[in-house]
């Protein structure tokens, strides 16, 4: 029997990594990431496999449905370049189920841990800025913390512990294994990369222009300034609160750009304020598909529209504070706030040491249904 549909958009959307050599600042980039359960639940796969490119969902995989499968229609166009894509991928996924949940005991015995519920991810995936330079990165990761990265330039890997260690000296002994995946890091993945590009053009190399809107809480005599910038593409762009004409971070929580279902992206940052100085504050949007830079300050609506706004707002600011806790970040779009806001879909939030997803359900019951899950990481092959 497949997934309900809120496991499948979880497990789809898992967060974008955004860390150490992912940096997720290239233009462009294509990873892979692989969780094991040590205990499923409530029809939760004991292994989960996901796809991306640019920060969008292009494959997925599960040990219920055990079947690899393209999220976005325009992935159907591989078959083209290879006919047994989806049966090869099916294939080596299921083998490698097992070796995954294998290095999930062996590194739990390593802590000393017995039972409970733990987590072993693994990241792989390559990058390609502007300019045509390369890079690539693999992490792992155990119960939502740093385990092992891999050093393209020393060939070497980095644990974090001492228990990481014993699988650092064993997968540093394996140079052909190293001198591999150096190769498809630096060389392969790339030139999928590029293949996929080309299969999602029109989704995936489009511009689309950021719609920015500033909206204000009144918050126990202070004000918390939110500068919502959603429906942009590219990926990168660049928001910032200004005090008088200068950058202002002192009081400024921001969230890193995460992509929408459509293929385009959102980005939020907050400030707090005193509201005697409002007008002093601007919020500061760059992308490449404006003509000229944003400045935007909170305006006074028009109408109560603007009370109904401002309640959605601080609905949405005491979720963001519950999901934090949870490791999850919830969104809506300005759009959607003015009309019936009767839905959220949750999207993950990056963060150094854990990662997080949440499925698209009513609003009212998304954040009890997210958790922490931990940095994703993949290798290969290897096992612990």
């Amino acid at each position: 029997m497949g997934l309900p549909q809120w496991s499948v958009l979880l497990l789809a959307e898992v967060a974008v990594f955004l860390l150490g050599g992912c940096s997720g600042t290239s233009l462009h980039s294509l990873h892979y990431f692989y969780t094991a359960f040590s205990e499923p639940g409530q029809e939760l796969p004991l292994f989960v496999q996901a796809g991306y490119v640019d920060g969008q969902p292009i494959t997925r995989y599960d040990s219920i449905t055990r079947v690899k499968t393209p999220v976005v229609p325009w992935m159907k166009k591989v078959q083209s370049y290879e006919a047994t894509y989806w049966d090869r991928g099916t294939r080596n996924l299921r083998n490698y189920d097992p070796v995954l949940r294998d290095n999930l005991v062996v590194t739990r015995n390593r802590y000393n841990l017995t039972g409970g519920f733990h987590t072993w991810q693994k990241m792989y995936g390559c990058e390609l800025s502007p300019e045509g330079r390369k890079s690539g990165c693999r992490q792992h990761a155990y119960d939502g913390k740093d385990f092992l990265s891999f050093d393209l330039e020393t060939l070497t890997w980095t644990a974090v512990d001492t228990a990481a260690q014993a699988t650092k000296r064993k997968w540093d002994a394996d140079s052909s294994h190293k001198i591999s995946l150096k190769a498809y890091l630096e060389e392969i993945c790339i030139e999928w990369l590029q293949r996929y590009l080309d299969y999602g053009k029109e989704v995936l190399l489009k511009t689309e222009p950021p719609v920015v809107k500033v909206m204000r809480k009144a918050d126990y005599g202070m004000e918390t300034l939110v500068c919502w910038a959603h429906g942009f593409h590219h990926r990168e762009i660049d928001a910032n609160w200004k005090k008088d004409g200068e950058v202002w971070e002192e009081g400024t929580f921001r969230r890193d750009v995460a992509p929408n279902s459509d293929g385009t992206y959102h980005a939020w940052l907050s400030i707090k304020i005193d509201p005697k100085d409002r007008d002093r504050y601007r919020c500061h949007v760059e992308h490449d598909s404006l003509p000229e830079t944003l400045d935007l300050a909170w305006e006074e609506p028009e109408s109560n529209m603007g009370v109904i706004v401002g309640c959605i707002v601080g609905a949405f600011l005491f979720l963001v504070m519950v999901a934090g806790i949870a490791g999850a970040v919830m969104y809506i779009t300005p759009a959607e706030a003015e009309q019936t806001p009767l839905s959220w879909q949750a999207s993950p939030s990056v963060k150094s040491g854990s990662w997080s997803f949440c499925p698209t359900m009513e609003m009212s019951s998304c954040a009890a249904h997210c958790w922490d899950c931990p940095k994703l990481g993949i290798s290969l092959d290897c096992r612990s």
